[in-house]
């Protein structure tokens, strides 16, 4: 069994590379975010009184962390969603974390993040006007 999964990996590489600041902030933010909502899907997820303590830890952590706004907020929206522990509600935030992961990590922290539910996300085409 592998400690983490192929998404977590990924972020984690990522914030490996990030220097320290903001991003790298961000990215390990998400990463705590995406643990916790992994952490209740099937096989093996935690028990009721576990997500509660993870809930607990993970907003005070990201309380500690310098997040910009607009991610702050997505963060925070993630975690009450992640309160009912229901693998419905882990599938929703996962869902949600493609934007925040795109901004903070760019195409690779989202496809990373889609990988997880088994899906493949397609980078954000950049639409130009002519003339």
């Amino acid at each position: 069994m592998q400690a983490t999964t192929p998404a977590e990996a990924r972020l984690l590489a990522l914030v490996g590379e990030a220097v320290r600041g903001p991003k790298r902030d961000g990215l390990f933010a998400l990463w705590l975010v995406l643990r916790a909502a992994e952490a209740l899907l099937p096989p093996g997820s935690v028990s009721a009184k576990n997500h509660r303590r993870r809930l607990q830890a993970l907003e005070t952590r990201l309380a500690s962390l310098a997040l910009p706004a607009p991610l702050k907020r997505a963060l925070g929206a993630a975690r009450h969603h992640l309160e009912p522990a229901t693998p419905g509600a882990a599938a929703l935030v996962l869902s949600q974390l493609v934007a925040p992961a795109r901004r903070r990590a760019g195409p690779g922290g989202a496809r990373a993040r889609g990988r997880r539910r088994g899906r493949g996300c397609r980078p954000r085409r950049s639409h130009t006007s002519i003339g």
